[in-house]
């Protein structure tokens, strides 16, 4: 029996806890898996798992084995991908992550560019806020926003945004424009909770910088629910720039404080650190890099 199908079997079966969860995600039977994982313990002379009648679980020798075996076996693929794909296109199926907003504005539409010109590429693209853990989801690449300093990834930065803070004219007509960043205070705003923090949005004017306290009746994860909330006359909102759209060029928003600037903030693409970077991967990065260039809601280095 093949050796890296048992050792699919024994990853896929410790990773979801079961036999029958491990034989969906593999595209084969209960008792297929069970039989690859009985045969690489029989190889290797040791038990992997505990088998009970409601799940299984981890030996000591098990717990070894799948703490190596993921990054082992994802280095063989993508060995036997970069032999396959040198005499032939980009081909297989790129597991990505993105932030919902920016995912939703600007990842999905460069991604069908990207696979337009490489139509042997499958695209699995998940969209979530959370810092997904590429090892544990398999994914081969995520978009980020933002400071994401972790020992365990690799960073190539793409490009930067600042944030804008816009109200409607109706909320404007009735409730005036602030004069300074301290105004806020004394104005309804929308307040984002994907923002490092939230209630305290970071303003520059002449170099010094403040940090201006708000409150609103508002509270929402989403930039594009802060602009469509503003846009709707109920508040002010503080938003990245491309989450805007033409909702300032149609003058649904108006920008205030435009003296003021915010701390510019960093868009990267993150991969695993020490693990060979497929050839289409490498292949994503650098057209994201160049899409970002000739993109208008982006800002590339």
């Amino acid at each position: 029996m093949d050796l890296l199908d048992q050792v699919r079997a024994f990853i896929a079966t410790a990773q979801t806890g079961s036999f029958t969860s491990a034989a969906d995600q593999l595209g084969v039977s209960n008792r297929l898996t069970s039989k690859y994982v009985a045969e690489l313990e029989a190889r290797l002379g040791v038990r992997l798992l505990q088998r009970t009648t409601r799940k299984v679980g981890l030996t000591p020798a098990g717990e070894d084995l799948l703490a190596r075996a993921p990054a082992l076996l994802d280095d063989f693929d993508a060995l036997l991908n970069e032999v396959s794909e040198s005499s032939e296109g980009l081909s297989g199926t790129l597991r990505v992550s993105a932030p919902i907003t920016f995912g939703e504005i600007y990842v999905v539409g460069m991604l069908a560019r990207f696979a337009a010109i490489h139509p042997a590429v499958s695209v699995d693209l998940r969209l979530d806020d959370k810092f997904l853990d590429l090892a544990t989801e398999g994914l081969d690449l995520s978009f980020r926003l933002g400071h994401f300093d972790q020992a365990s990834l690799k960073v190539r930065r793409l490009g930067k945004f600042r944030s804008v803070l816009v109200a409607s004219p109706d909320y404007l007509a009735r409730h005036g424009a602030p004069s300074t960043a301290e105004d806020l205070s004394n104005h309804a705003c929308i307040v984002d909770t994907n923002r490092r923090n939230p209630r305290s949005w970071m303003l520059l004017k002449d170099g010094v910088e403040t940090a201006a306290k708000v409150t609103g009746r508002f509270q929402v994860n989403s930039a594009s629910a802060a602009v469509e909330l503003a846009t709707g006359g109920l508040g002010m909102a503080f938003v990245p720039s491309f989450a805007l759209g033409g909702a300032v060029k149609e003058g649904d928003l108006v920008t205030l404080l435009d003296e003021y600037q915010s701390e510019s903030s960093p868009i990267g693409a993150v991969y695993l650190e020490g693990r060979t970077l497929p050839r289409k991967v490498r292949a994503l990065i650098d057209f994201a890099a160049d899409d970002i260039k000739a993109s208008n809601l982006i800002h590339s280095l």
